[in-house]
């Protein structure tokens, strides 16, 4: 079986004081919902988890109801942290699962082909994460604004979601995690913790994060929605 972690637990800081940007509008469908119809649709995801903020159980299921989300396993509360949310939507998994994807509610442009792909990576070496090789010249900055040096682009790449994994490997890392007291941003962090190899799996279409107001623009262009 291959479930899907769905991450909206965030505090959305970013955004400003009260805002929850999963439950934002991005044409006729608040953010989550981009994520989650993906994730409905793509034919290797049997079952998903939500992780979401305890106080948006009741308008998370409302969604899930609006736009017909049959693989739904559960919603749960999420943590802290994002590993606390992630953890939380671990446990609630079907024992069954031998593959599962964690994804960020707050990326709405990932698409059922990218799910799979990722899937069939982890099916394959354990992991497939999914990312984007970085285009930018990036300078080290040890402190201040004052360059140190210029990093080998050609060595770099920016990390997104799903990051989907052998569940075995995940809970190894999660269990690691724990015993070591590290906090991390991301399940690559965690499997690198256990030095277990994490296999990249490129991406050439735009898959970015809601973070602030202005990336609700770029997602709505991205998506093609008119009046957004």
């Amino acid at each position: 079986m291959n479930s899907a972690i769905i991450v909206a637990a965030g505090k959305s800081e970013r955004m400003g004081v009260g805002t929850d940007k999963a439950f934002l509008s991005l044409g006729a469908r608040p953010v989550l919902a981009w994520s989650l119809l993906a994730f409905e649709q793509c034919h290797d995801i049997d079952q998903i988890v939500l992780v979401v903020r305890k106080e948006q159980l009741l308008a998370t299921r409302a969604v899930v109801q609006m736009f017909g989300i049959s693989k739904l396993r559960a919603i749960v509360a999420g943590g802290l942290r994002r590993q606390d949310s992630v953890a939380n939507g671990l446990a609630a998994l079907d024992p069954d699962t031998r593959i599962v994807a964690v994804h960020d509610g707050a990326r709405p442009c990932v698409t059922p082909d990218l799910i799979s792909e990722t899937i069939r990576s982890a099916k394959r070496v354990g992991s497939g994460v999914a990312a984007s090789r970085v285009v930018d010249t990036i300078k080290f900055v040890e402190r201040g604004a004052t360059v140190d040096h210029t990093l080998a682009r050609d060595k770099l790449w920016a990390v997104q979601t799903p990051q989907t994994f052998k569940i075995e490997l995940l809970r190894k890392a999660y269990a690691k995690l724990a015993e070591k007291g590290a906090i991390i941003t991301d399940e690559a962090a965690a499997m690198e913790l256990l030095e277990e190899p994490v296999r990249l799996v490129e991406w050439p279409r735009a898959n970015p994060k809601i973070t602030t107001a202005e990336d609700l623009t770029v997602a709505a262009a991205l998506l093609k929605i008119q009046g957004s």
